[in-house]
């Protein structure tokens, strides 16, 4: 059974984020201006470049913790849309009206229970990370797992011309994904956001125009 913990308020709220060892221009950044990660300028420059979320849409973050992915989602979706976020812990910062938690580990969350749970979703954001091993290969393999349980999970809840945005790291098996994306979406991009850490693999597979039906 998954947890859905579903929490509104109408005050305002203060946004805290505790500093790191990584800290960097885009952490100190993030801290000044209240976001709940570094992360958030990913998201930010992907949207700016391909004009992703719009007023009202409906969005589904997986991998949502610590909450900066949604967090930017909700602002830019208004009050006429949500955000839901799935993940194995809750960004306790989140509990704001618009955003909804689903607790659970997205590798062995029922897919078919999802769909029926949050469709139609306007965008599917997934930026899941694996748990490193330092072995490329291994890594990249796990990388591409959660990809493509991403891909699943977006190919359930989007509806037509909805859009898909996924972390993946660079490696033998990302020009196979990205074939598998373009068969299900009209328009398939690679990105590398500028505030991706140098020595990271990541790169955005950005994905628009899904294939599916309305109802």
């Amino acid at each position: 059974m998954y947890v859905i913990k579903i929490t509104a308020i109408k005050a305002p709220h203060i946004l805290t984020m505790k500093k790191n060892r990584w800290d960097d221009h885009y952490t100190r950044r993030a801290r000044k201006e209240k976001w709940l990660a570094r992360s958030v300028y990913k998201l930010q420059e992907i949207d700016g470049r391909f004009s992703l979320i719009r007023r009202g849409d409906r969005v589904l973050d997986l991998g949502c913790y610590p909450g900066s992915w949604s967090q930017y989602a909700l602002q830019r979706v208004g009050d006429q849309g949500d955000v839901v976020g799935v993940d194995l812990r809750m960004p306790v910062h989140l509990q704001i009206r618009g955003f909804r938690f689903i607790e659970g580990d997205v590798l062995s969350l029922a897919t078919e229970w999802l769909g029926r749970e949050i469709w139609p979703r306007d965008l599917v954001l997934s930026d899941l990370a694996p748990s490193t091993t330092g072995i490329g290969d291994v890594d990249t393999s796990r990388s591409l797992r959660l990809a493509e349980k991403a891909l699943e999970i977006a190919c359930l809840v989007l509806r037509k011309r909805g859009g898909f945005v996924c972390k993946v790291l660079e490696g033998g098996g990302l020009k196979g994904f990205r074939r598998e994306v373009s068969q299900r979406f009209s328009q398939v991009s690679l990105f590398r956001p500028g505030a991706t850490r140098k020595r990271s693999r990541e790169v955005y597979v950005i994905a628009q125009g899904f294939g599916g039906t309305d109802p």
